[in-house]
């Protein structure tokens, strides 16, 4: 059962920056750290308690565009315009770079860990390099073909590994990189493709302004219509909702979309828009274990949406613009990153039964 919201229900705790746009932020798999990078090149990681800093890479002229730590929170990769991944251990406490993988002339905007091994994939323009930690060894080259690798995503359960790009996403089986890809076609390019929580729906947000759901091992795809853009970024629930399907949410120019399963299959996904943002839309995450949607803009607001309807907080402190947003795993923090470098974590002031199932 819901409980009623108050409108001061997250209340920033901290403020930090960086000297350039916020690129992307990463919690550690237990929330014991944080990282961030920028457009300058900087990589800095955050110990959540006490908030003491430590700059992992300076500015070095070339932006750092992606981020993540390992599932367990051992290992932390960073990849970027200088074509280099970086992979620095937290097995003993400190931070220390086991490795830097040269990728000459290719910039290297998208990488992501497995949920389950320490397999690394990164993209390196039409390819995609799965790089094992433990044996500190390349484990499998994928090739895109069609485009460069727009984005990728592992499966919840590590099994499979999609890529995304032009005429959709190839999607590998993670057991045998040998195998022959499955093919999800469109007649556009997909640049944001996501797996739901519970490893049965693919969501694939598509250039010609569509947004495609795919349900694993059936090949007829619902297709959405109608964005005033591309669907850039896509976020599902871990919570589902009464008919026991995750919530997506779906972004394009500064609309935010929320799709719900509706028991009509005649209906398919039933949508909502949230319309409140004047800006561009940068990022969209479901807090973990509740319904509540976080949306952070070029216009200075992170808005959050009760069970993906109603606005009940405006959080501010980008006057410029908010690049990137992520909750921490517990979901009882928000980190957002500004246009301008500035760092925030807003922190949950009151407790009870959550947002609302």
């Amino acid at each position: 059962m819901a409980r009623t919201i108050s409108q001061q229900e997250f209340k920033q705790v901290w403020r930090g920056g960086l000297s350039d746009y916020v690129t992307a932020i990463s919690w550690s798999g237990a929330g014991r750290y944080l990282a961030a990078c920028s457009a300058a090149g900087e990589v800095v990681l955050i110990s959540v308690s006490g908030f003491q800093s430590t700059l992992l890479q300076s500015e070095t002229g070339y932006s750092v565009d992606c981020l993540a730590f390992s599932h367990d929170g051992q290992f932390l990769a960073i990849g970027g315009q200088a074509g280099q991944v970086k992979i620095w251990s937290l097995q003993s406490g400190a931070p220390e770079l086991i490795t830097t993988l040269e990728n000459k002339s290719v910039w290297v905007d998208h990488l992501c860990w497995s949920p389950t091994t320490h397999e690394l994939a990164f993209s390196l323009g039409k390819y995609v390099q799965v790089w094992d930690a433990d044996t500190q060894d390349v484990v499998a080259t994928l090739n895109f073909e069609a485009s460069t690798v727009l984005d990728l995503d592992w499966r919840r359960d590590g099994k499979y590994l999609a890529l995304a790009g032009y005429q959709g996403a190839k999607v590998w089986n993670t057991n045998d990189w040998d195998a022959e890809e499955e093919a999800l076609d469109i007649p556009s390019a997909t640049v944001a493709i996501a797996w739901s929580p519970d490893n049965q729906f693919i969501a694939e947000g598509n250039l010609d302004n569509t947004l495609t759901v795919v349900e694993w091992n059936n090949p007829a795809p619902w297709v959405m219509r109608g964005f005033p853009g591309k669907v850039r970024q896509l976020a599902w629930s871990e919570v589902p909702t009464r008919i026991g399907v995750p919530m997506l949410a779906s972004c394009s120019g500064a609309t935010v979309v929320v799709w719900e399963r509706d028991r009509d299959e005649r209906v398919g996904w039933a949508s909502r828009i949230l319309g409140n943002h004047q800006g561009v839309v940068q990022a969209i995450a479901f807090q973990p274990g509740s319904l509540l949607l976080a949306s952070a803009a070029e216009d200075g607001w992170v808005a959050l949406w009760q069970r993906g309807t109603r606005l009940i907080q405006a959080l501010t402190g980008a006057p410029n613009g908010f690049s990137c947003l992520v909750w921490h795993p517990q979901g009882h923090q928000l980190v957002a990153g500004g246009l301008n470098g500035e760092l925030l974590i807003w922190s949950q002031t009151l407790r009870g039964q959550g947002f609302g199932k």
